[in-house]
């Protein structure tokens, strides 16, 4: 196939052979795939597009780019490439979908109230990171302020920084982080883990890894990079300045999913059920990346769980053909 191939566009009035709602490393990769296999294609990338890398400064796990490459520059190449082979891209916010018959609706209202439709959809919509909720956590992340050490370890090398949580995720990060920062604090709001006893003891254990207990972080201190933390003790509300480096979250994702609500088969916490690779419970809806896959997390998982998607919907509508 010629590297210059672009994609058809339906007939006027024509559905979509597939539409892709969300346009992180899952989505737009998918768009790729889509329109490289001929398939006219709508990406429906929100008005804050691009996934959790565009919160991201300096990226150096992602194949391809040995000197490391900014977040939001990696996702302006994702959309590129997407849009070299003819992918529509449309920054719309979804409101509603129907997934009752094909071909499937999908409706935006950021622009009037404005509806699509689809042979085919691929849900890529990602997850949020649930953050502190602090005014001054906001503008640092990025900046000493992280949700994920697999990612971004590397750049507390002998380093001081803290853990936030409780949970298995909390201490896996603490776990990572001792292989580059001098000193990791885990700071948990009750006075025991939620952890599973292994990994607990894992945590315990390090010497390297410290907890306190029943606290919380009140505010993050610095203006251009993270400097230090202000904590309080929930039991005394005592405040105390603590110096360091770098604050991991670990508290939680939120799959962004309320919109499929009652229109395809979610798990208990929330996240879109998986049947056969890329299957949704409805035929013909295929999902990819951080709304199914609440393990792995990442961006270069999240492109091939696109790529996987865009293969199987190929293969789908080929299907009906015969």
């Amino acid at each position: 196939m010629s590297d210059n191939f672009i994609a058809p566009k339906p007939k006027t009035g024509a559905p979509y052979d597939t539409i892709i709602i969300g346009s992180g490393p899952a989505g737009l990769t998918a768009g790729v795939y889509t329109t490289r296999g001929a398939l006219s294609t709508l990406i429906l990338g929100g008005s804050k597009w691009g996934g959790q890398l565009m919160l991201t400064t300096e990226v150096e796990n992602y194949p391809g780019f040995p000197e490391g490459i900014q977040g939001p520059e990696l996702m302006e190449k994702f959309r590129s490439q997407a849009a070299r082979f003819g992918a529509e891209i449309k920054l719309e916010d979804v409101e509603a979908v129907d997934f009752s018959a094909r071909p499937f609706k999908v409706n935006v209202g950021n622009v009037g109230y404005v509806g699509y439709e689809g042979k085919s959809v691929i849900i890529a919509t990602g997850a949020d990171t649930l953050w502190l909720g602090l005014e001054s956590e906001q503008k640092l992340i990025g900046r000493g302020i992280s949700s994920c050490a697999p990612c971004d370890a590397p750049f507390f090398r002998e380093k001081r920084v803290i853990v936030v949580g409780g949970g298995d995720s909390a201490m896996e990060e603490a776990l990572v982080l001792t292989k580059y920062a001098s000193e990791i604090t885990i700071v948990h709001r009750r006075n025991a883990f939620r952890a599973s006893d292994i990994m607990q003891k894992k945590v315990l254990a390090n010497p390297k890894i410290k907890v306190i207990w029943n606290s919380e972080v009140a505010e993050v201190m610095g203006d251009i990079r993270v400097m230090g933390v202000k904590i309080k003790n929930n039991q005394t509300n005592e405040v105390a300045e603590m110096p360091i480096d770098g604050v991991f979250v670990a508290i939680g994702h939120s799959p962004m999913t309320s919109i499929f609500q009652g229109k395809i088969e979610l798990d208990a916490k929330g996240y879109v059920a998986v049947k056969d690779h890329t299957k949704t419970s409805v035929e013909g809806v295929f999902v990819a990346g951080d709304v199914h896959d609440h393990h792995y997390r990442q961006a270069v998982t999240a492109a091939g769980f696109g790529c996987m998607a865009a293969m199987d919907v190929e293969k789908w509508l080929e299907s009906l053909k015969t």
